[in-house]
This record gives C-alpha cells, structure tokens and sequence, in this order.
C-alpha cells in the first residue's frame, strides 16, 4: 500500500522565527504558522472564520533564509510533511504533530522591513539543500540600512 505525507500551508508568521545551529553546524529555525479557514453555515448562513496554528520547522539553508528575512505577520506558503514527536516530562508522556518544511515561498513584500542601503542582488534564485530539496530565494550581500529583501512578484516592473 502507498503511503502519502505531504501538508500545503498558506497562513501568517505567529512569532518572530527562532533559528539555532547545532554542534553538527546545521541551522534549525523554528515558527508558527495561522491558517485561516471561512466557510458559511448551512443552518444560518453565518459566515464563519476559524484559526489552525501549525508549529513548523525548517532546517539549513532553507531555515537561515527563513530566519533573516521573515517576521511575525509575514505570510508564507510552506510545502511539507508532518512529523510527529512524542517525550516523557515530569512521568507524563507528551507529544506534538508539527510541519517540517521541505519548500516555501515568500507571498507578500516585507512591509516595513530593511529599507535603504545597498540591497543584495537577488536574481530569483532558488535555494538549494540537501536531499533535492529546494525553497525560498538567495540573494547576495546587502549593505547597511537593513540590507535588501528578496524580490517579489509584485515587485516586478511587467
């Protein structure tokens, strides 16, 4: 029988992302993400939004991007799979379903951040890991003020 785990996400930065590196010296960046969902009830023909907070984890090259040029309320489309950890604290078995990140995409221009200052020329080019794995964009540089932002689609003159 097949097997099947991969998670598509749309949602917003709950927090500030937290990125550590390990004594291996890979980077791990950890986030959480709000998807909302609108839908209208039959019986009332109220409409309705409800919020799913999903913790999410990237790691290398991917969680170092993430890291530097994203923040709280920032909206992000994140591929991936979910993962399920579990541990005992204080005698009581705990768990948690969180969403490794495998491939992302910033959605919106970073309002409000960086600004001014020798941007990095960024060419829209994907980064790549390990494992075939790809997500996010690279950029060179980037110089005081902030430094640049990655390009996005809206930026575009075209």
């Amino acid at each position: 029988m097949a097997n099947l785990n991969r998670v598509f996400l749309i949602g917003r930065l709950t927090r500030d992302p937290e990125q550590r590196s390990l004594q291996s010296g890979n980077s791990v960046t950890n986030f959480g993400l709000a998807v909302n969902r609108t839908y209208t009830r039959r019986d009332s023909g109220e409409k309705v939004e409800e919020t799913c907070f999903v913790d999410c984890e990237a790691w290398g090259r991917q969680a170092e991007t993430i890291a530097r040029y994203t923040s709280k309320g920032r909206q992000l489309f994140v591929e991936g799979r979910l993962k399920f950890d579990s541990w005992e604290r204080d005698g009581q078995r705990q768990s948690k379903l969180r969403v490794v990140v495998e491939n992302f995409q910033f959605l919106d221009s970073n309002a409000g951040g960086g600004g001014g200052g020798g941007g990095g020329d960024y060419g829209r080019q994907p980064v790549s890991t390990s494992g075939g794995q790809r997500g996010g964009y690279q950029g060179g540089g980037g110089g005081g003020g902030g430094g640049g932002q990655p390009p996005m689609d809206d930026d575009i003159p075209f």
